[in-house]
């Protein structure tokens, strides 16, 4: 779902119960079934919001997929190439099967390590061979990353423009432009309620919580 004007960009981890061994800080992100429906449930005729699924866990496709096809929604999923066909992760028919069923498809690197101050032979393959490897298995480009914890700088930033990214999602948790090319998201996170959402993710911001993300991203792209 999208429009011409702000986009509210809603991100989704891992959906009821994990099937592999959590990394050090996953735990927050994964929510149970009932929280994401009813997530689904509030945003399914709002044109300002946009979905995505981060890290390819499995509950992508035995969860994630039915409930949106069942309400005819649409979502961006970043897979993580280095976990693909791992237990609990998505296996390479799986991101196929994404994609036939209407779904885009991008890239959330090899290994689930920020970006930020990679080593050449480092950024080598988090930015390029795992997107040759994901654009391998659906046969199409890869042009959209979705960047592990959030990290960012400018240096990685000018990275991902030469690479010839067309856009690249963080975390920021604010809104967006529909057209910009860095794109904040909010990711729904364990402790949140539908009401918490509808509350804080939907309604308006308030100025002062603007300027604070204002202030924030620009530090970030600046450092």
């Amino acid at each position: 779902m999208s429009w011409g004007g702000e986009s509210v960009n809603v991100c989704f981890h891992g959906v009821g119960t994990p099937a592999r061994e959590l990394e050090p800080g996953e735990a927050p992100y994964w929510i149970d079934v009932p929280t994401f429906l009813g997530v689904l449930d509030l945003v399914v005729n709002d044109p300002r919001v946009q979905l995505s699924f981060d890290d390819g866990n499995a509950s992508d496709v035995l969860i994630g997929l039915p409930a949106l096809l069942e309400r005819g929604l649409d979502a961006t999923f970043f897979v993580l190439a280095g976990r693909l066909d791992q237990p609990g992760s998505l296996s390479t028919q799986d991101v196929r099967d994404l994609a036939a069923a209407g779904m885009r498809i991008g890239t959330h690197g090899m290994d689930h390590v920020p970006w930020r101050r990679l080593e050449p032979h480092q950024r080598q393959r988090e930015l390029v061979d795992a997107r040759r490897r994901i654009e391998d298995i659906v046969g199409a480009r890869v042009d959209e990353a979705a960047l592990p914890l959030g990290r960012y700088d400018r240096t990685l930033l000018a990275h991902l423009r030469r690479l010839g990214y067309a856009a690249v999602h963080s975390s920021d948790r604010c809104r967006a432009r529909s057209d910009a090319w860095l794109r904040p998201r909010y990711s729904i996170r364990s402790d949140d309620t539908v009401a918490a959402v509808r509350e804080t993710v939907l309604a308006a911001p308030s100025v002062g919580s603007r300027a604070e993300r204002l202030v924030t991203t620009t530090v970030k792209r600046l450092r």
